[in-house]
């Protein structure tokens, strides 16, 4: 995720905070110094760095806080409430006109991920009940309509289009055709350019006063960095916007344009792109990414993620096997199937408080783990994956065979699915994740 480097850099500043009984003010002056270095590092605008530092040391060196019972835990709340209102305070959602079609125009610069968010966030208000429509008007990339149809398509959303007509008379008359054909959303995707020019800012303002939509969402994209809160400010001075959405914040970027836009711009975050598939287009909360940038987890998200993908008759019948301690490899793989369907695992452990404390072994977590796994898995009769403890050699030979892996790999799920067992029945008995040895061998 964009914040590993931010998160692993606070997390020494607090853990150093934590283990001090009491706290002077030289402690705070250099943990805020720690913390200024580690902002400024993740792309944050340095006025905001500036001013989020001087309001952190004032409430940090309260007396309250420097006599309290922990007052190293009380600086972490105070960073973290300040993170919290820096990015907005509240979680700002979508608005719907009380007169449908309710519309969303969609802008932002080429390259930014219009038209696959576009299509995101259209699955994502047809599974709520919506009937969306998307309208291509980039009529000068090379291929946008199809792209806007193929993504469309895969989330069962029809797309409108009039090929390379004008832009706005495209988008008046896929308002007609949607109040026609009883769609209740349209979301325009609208063209970008390489970087703002007049001519851009000119067309947009044009569709913009022929179909008056309900909320212009600017799309930006987190790995420019602080270029993105730069375009932010343009769009929102030149053309209106009303909301921001953040993409490819799963990428290996310093995320700076999260904790900036809001306070620039004075425009809420209303998505972040997580990742390619739909569900990957996450609603913003500020308590939660504050949450994550600390380590601290995303419980909500992950429970919200869990609840979308997770079929309820399964679940509670893999909940009775667990019970019983009768979970076998079957069960595993069914499983991979449903955590596959909420997003990298990366990010999945990064919701969860303290994991990435644990000691998860050597793995590399990716979706390629998961391939192996499931790879060596199917190669079992349905015998072999619900009893292991029958696999001798030979029949490790023949999966490792019938999977393009080794014995060793075998030998090595095997183990770390004994492991994993072993993990559970410490917490069905009560006892924290580290259990009696301190350490889990995640079989992924």
């Amino acid at each position: 995720m964009a914040f590993d480097g931010l998160s692993a850099k606070l997390g020494e500043v607090f853990k150093n905070l934590r283990g001090k009984g009491k706290i002077s003010e030289k402690d705070v002056a250099e943990a805020m110094r720690q913390v200024r270095l580690a902002l400024l590092e993740a792309d944050v605008s340095y006025k905001i760095v500036k001013d989020f530092i001087k309001s952190v040391s004032e409430k940090a060196v309260g007396e309250a806080v420097m006599k309290g019972i922990n007052p190293g835990q009380q600086v972490i709340k105070i960073v973290n409430d300040e993170l919290v209102e820096l990015m907005g305070g509240a979680g700002a959602r979508l608005t719907f006109s009380p007169r449908p079609p309710t519309v969303y125009m969609l802008v932002g610069l080429q390259g930014a991920g219009k038209t696959t968010t576009a299509g995101k966030l259209a699955g994502q208000l047809r599974k709520q009940g919506k009937k969306p429509l998307l309208v291509a008007c980039d009529i000068y990339r090379p291929a946008a309509i199809k792209q806007l149809q193929v993504v469309g398509g895969s989330y069962g959303v029809p797309v409108f289009e009039q090929g390379t007509a004008n832009p706005v008379a495209i988008a008046k008359a896929g308002l007609e055709h949607a109040a026609h054909m009883g769609n209740d959303v349209v979301i325009i995707d609208t063209a970008g350019r390489l970087h703002i020019d007049e001519e851009l800012m000119a067309e947009l303002s044009n569709i913009k006063t022929a179909v008056k939509p309900q909320e212009i969402l600017l799309v930006v994209d987190a790995m420019t960095g602080q270029d993105a809160v730069n375009v932010a400010e343009s769009f929102s001075e030149k053309v209106g916007v009303d909301g921001v959405i953040i993409t490819k914040l799963d990428s290996d970027t310093r995320g700076g344009a999260v904790l900036s836009v809001r306070k620039i711009t004075g425009k809420p975050v209303k998505f972040v792109g997580m990742g390619e598939k739909m569900e990957e287009l996450e609603a913003f909360h500020p308590d939660r990414m504050a949450q994550r940038i600390l380590g601290m987890g995303d419980i909500m998200t992950l429970v919200e993620k869990a609840q979308a993908v997770i079929d309820a008759e399964e679940a509670a019948k893999l909940e009775k096997k667990l019970k019983k301690m009768d979970f076998d490899l079957e069960d595993f793989l069914g499983q991979i199937q449903q955590l596959k369907k909420m997003g990298p695992l990366k990010n999945i452990i990064g919701m969860i408080p303290g994991l990435n404390k644990i000691n998860v072994g050597d793995a590399d977590l990716n979706d390629k783990s998961f391939a192996m796994v499931e790879s060596l898995i199917r190669s079992m009769t349905p015998k072999e994956r619900r009893d292991p403890d029958i696999l001798n050699a030979s029949r490790k030979r023949r999966i490792a065979a019938g999977s393009g892996r080794t014995v060793q790999e075998v030998n090595q799920l095997l183990k770390q699915f004994d492991d994993m067992k072993r993990m559970m029945k410490q917490f069905a008995g009560g006892a924290g994740p580290k259990g009696k040895k301190g350490k889990i061998n995640l079989p992924f």
